[in-house]
């Protein structure tokens, strides 16, 4: 649907998670009965999360607990672990800098050249875990390393850039063809990231086998505000979603779609799923998980482009184990533990048995969802302070 902005110039109406709920049908199912699992070019996950390629999220210790509770998470290849022997230290530092030092800090942080050395034993580290191992990075580097990570035993090869199409024009570098890339790939690639129908079937065409869907909505990403590009969640998972449909109905071919950012609650979680997604990725919310390398902390991907930053570093705190925030019990309220959880009861309450039915569930726009009938939680919000920054 399409609205007049002006003279001879229509805009799209697109929406975010908080603009829909979820309808129930007609039956309910018991949560116990419900399966969450999901399958990646033949790898089966026994719970639809991968935890996103961010420095503050994911170590190789992070990956393989990730890993042992049925995730996947992945390793940043162009981050502080592969450029740092020991990349700790490196950590303290950025926390531990006032909030208007921080991304000069970062930026010089990352100066410092990526060593293949370290590439190859970050795989191993997380193969050692007997996980899944699955790293990322951009574009420009994925020929490069991608025979390092198989060597060294790498699952998943996922390539990721603000904005990844099948065509990039570029004077100055060689770019990546996906096409002859993915089929020398000796393990999936997945490729992201990517908001429109037309370049998800493109990606598709190309052989990749995954697709991350999103630009800009993440709690540490500023892309929108830099650049003023990107399209909510739950249309871009739709409209990727349909581009997966259409390619799987023409070729016989599935490649599944995995919602990057943007996920706020396990309810926003839900919705992905509903909008069309085989898996999400999360990244704010497991840098709460004591566990994770940022302490609490938590970085943009693009913070450290040295001429136009495209991240913040924002402070989540630290709340609980991983194993709490993705399985439980929960000990709050407010849908940040328990993901897992709370995804079973949506489906059993919509009457939904897996991943797939879930992607068909109805939905209803819905601008009042989260307001109506909760003034009294309003007043609790402001009188503790949780709204504010």
């Amino acid at each position: 649907m399409a609205v007049w902005i002006g003279v001879n110039r229509r805009a799209r109406v697109c929406y975010g998670f908080d603009d829909i709920s979820l309808v129930p049908g007609n039956i309910t199912i018991n949560p116990e009965d419900v399966d969450i699992s999901t399958e990646i070019s033949g790898i089966k996950l026994k719970i639809p999360v991968l935890a996103a390629a961010m420095d503050g999220v994911c170590d190789t210790k992070f990956a393989v607990e990730m890993g042992k509770l049925g995730g996947i998470g992945v390793l940043n290849l162009m981050g502080i672990y592969t450029r740092y022997e020991d990349p700790y230290g490196v950590i303290e530092k950025i926390i531990s800098s006032p909030h208007q030092e921080s991304t000069a800090l970062i930026q010089s942080v990352y100066r410092e050249p990526v060593k293949e050395k370290l590439v190859a034993q970050r795989v191993e580290e997380i193969k050692k875990g007997n996980v899944i191992c699955a790293v990322s990075c951009i574009p420009q580097y994925a020929e490069r390393f991608l025979g390092i990570c198989q060597e060294a035993g790498v699952d998943i090869f996922v390539v990721q850039s603000t904005v990844t199409t099948a065509k990039h024009i570029s004077s100055s570098y060689k770019a990546l063809d996906f096409a002859p890339f993915c089929k020398t790939a000796k393990v999936p690639i997945i490729a992201g990231n990517c908001v429109t129908f037309d370049v998800a079937m493109e990606l598709m065409e190309t052989g990749i086998s995954g697709l991350l869907v999103g630009i800009g909505p993440g709690a540490a990403c500023t892309t929108r505000e830099v650049l003023g590009i990107g399209i909510p969640q739950v249309t871009a998972t739709a409209d990727c979603a349909s581009a997966r449909d259409t390619y799987s109905k023409k070729t016989g071919r599935y490649v599944p779609i995995i919602t990057d950012g943007g996920m706020v609650t396990s309810g926003d979680i839900c919705k992905a799923f509903a909008s069309g997604a085989d898996a999400v990725m999360i990244g704010s919310a497991f840098v709460k998980a004591v566990e994770s390398p940022g302490k609490g902390y938590h970085w943009g991907m693009a913070t450290s482009d040295e001429n136009l930053p495209r991240g913040t570093r924002i402070k989540v705190g630290v709340s609980c184990t991983l194993k709490e925030i993705l399985l439980g019990p929960a000990k709050v309220d407010d849908g940040s533990q328990n993901l897992m959880g709370a995804l079973k009861l949506s489906m059993g309450s919509l009457g939904v048995r897996n991943i797939k039915e879930m992607q068909m569930v109805e939905i209803a726009i819905s601008s009042s969802f989260k307001t109506e009938g909760k003034i009294y939680q309003s007043i609790l919000r402001a009188s503790t302070g949780k709204n504010k920054k």
